[in-house]
């Protein structure tokens, strides 16, 4: 009943790629549930805890558990701001620039796993129409805008 919609199918990728992605990101000591903190400040070095949540829609709690993990971690350092003693300021560490590149990376390996049973005209048009759905809902954007 459901197997034919547009949901069905982006719940079956998304479950898809979430699972490509926890295995490729486990042998860096990473996980899913922290791919766009890693890609975000990794696009926006010095961003602000807040921002990195306000971008992401994350909630407060759960974006500064996940901060402080990536920082214990080494991957991310939290440090006050040299203008505003007030303020905190994310930047990777080299253990992050290198998340970064794998995480950013896995975006295009699944891609092509994916959509290697299209051809490329196929491809063209599937994100063309993608493009043209997709509208207001672009809350991921704020990651892919700047340095690839």
């Amino acid at each position: 009943m459901f197997d034919r919609t547009l949901a069905y199918y982006s719940i079956s990728l998304y479950k898809e790629f979430m699972s490509y992605t926890a295995t490729k990101l486990k042998g860096i000591g990473l996980n899913y549930g922290v791919l766009f903190l890693v890609l975000y400040v990794g696009k926006y070095p010095g961003c602000k805890p807040s921002e990195l949540t306000d971008a992401l829609h994350l909630d407060w709690g759960h974006s500064q558990r996940s901060i402080s993990r990536l920082v214990q971690d080494g991957f991310m350092t939290k440090s006050k701001s040299e203008n505003d003693g007030r303020v905190y300021q994310l930047h990777l560490t080299e253990k992050g620039e290198e998340a970064f590149q794998i995480c950013h990376r896995v975006f295009f390996d699944w891609d092509n796993e994916v959509l290697s049973v299209l051809s490329a005209d196929e491809r063209t048009t599937l994100f063309h129409l993608l493009g043209k759905m997709e509208g207001k809902h672009q809350s991921i954007h704020c990651i892919f805008d700047r340095r690839s």
